[in-house]
């Protein structure tokens, strides 16, 4: 009888259930502590800035360790003014500033600046990181003018040649794009094939919302031109880089419309008499420069070492 009982197709479909629902459980552990499928970073709209990093939120992301700030910052938690004796730059961006999930917390660009400048005698410094993926220099603006500059005494605005053609803040893409989640996923496993076996939903409401005719390059370019005169007002240094695009290194095949915007942000920057910090050259100066690259775009550990000691040697000497 009982023999009869474990050869049961009853008790076969137990096991087989067991079975599965271990492996769902190994895997399930498996992506959330080797990856950190199902933790990751959420958004929150926000109708001046597009939207923002949800404030107090800390996750780690293949490995990568992300913080971020009761102010929406890749940062520690901050004072609002620092000491009299601290040195405080806030660097406002993009991904680039921001670093992503492929960027451990010590390894952001703000971070190596930090060290580089103890290293340099200056014991008592912070460097602030106000950044969010696709955020543009209007987006920076915005969250410039909602939070204040904390008392920094430099402000660097770090961008690439893409943000001049970057368009207005948005939030509808939060909740929407699974870039921008607004709230934790079920499960690691269901984040997964969220993210890798179903196409990237599109959503036509948000190009139009976003999509804006006329200057786009010259509103970027007075977004730059208010974060200087909110840094100026602060009696702040105000220093402006740009990265440049893979394309553009070694003169392979920069458009001709981003060669122009170029040239009017090199113009702009020399009428407003702005500090501007072009890379292009710097890039273009070293052997091998694709190395300096993930992507496109994005920058590699060698490259947020070379833009991080640039700019600490300029605000060294500022």
């Amino acid at each position: 009888m009982i023999a009869a009982y474990k050869n049961s197709p009853f008790m076969n479909f137990l096991i087989i259930l067991t079975l599965i629902v271990g492996l769902l459980v190994i895997v399930e552990i498996s992506l959330r502590v080797l990856f950190g499928f199902g933790n990751p970073l959420v958004y929150i709209p926000d109708s001046d800035c597009g939207y923002l990093l949800a404030p107090n939120q800390t996750v780690r992301r293949f490995g990568n360790r992300i913080e971020i700030n009761q102010y929406s910052m890749r940062s520690p938690a901050i004072a609002p003014i620092p000491p009299t004796s601290t040195l405080r730059i806030l660097l406002l961006g993009d991904s680039i500033a921001n670093g992503g999930w492929w960027t451990n917390q010590p390894d952001t660009i703000s971070e190596i600046i930090a060290r580089l400048l103890r290293q340099k005698n200056h014991s008592n410094v912070e460097v602030l990181n106000a950044s969010a993926n696709s955020w543009g220099p209007q987006n920076e603006l915005a969250y410039l003018q909602k939070f204040g500059h904390f008392g920094a005494q430099i402000l660097v605005l770090l961008i690439n040649t893409d943000d001049l053609f970057a368009k207005i803040p948005s939030s509808l893409v939060v909740g929407r794009d699974r870039n921008y989640p607004d709230r934790k996923p079920p499960s690691a496993i269901i984040e997964l094939c969220s993210r890798h076996l179903f196409p990237v939903a599109k959503f036509p409401e948000i190009e139009t919302q976003t999509s804006k005719r006329g200057d786009i390059v010259g509103d970027n370019l007075e977004a730059i031109g208010k974060i200087q005169t909110i840094a100026t007002s602060a009696n702040a240094q105000f220093v402006l880089a740009m990265t440049p695009l893979l394309r553009e290194i070694s003169d392979r095949s920069p458009r001709d419309y981003e060669i122009q915007a170029r040239n009017r942000l090199t113009e702009f920057t020399q009428t407003e008499q702005i500090i501007y910090l072009d890379f292009l050259p710097i890039f273009n100066s070293i052997q091998q420069p694709t190395n300096l690259y993930r992507d496109n775009i994005h920058l590699s550990p060698q490259g947020n070492q070379l833009v991080s000691e640039t700019i600490s040697l300029l605000t060294v000497n500022s």
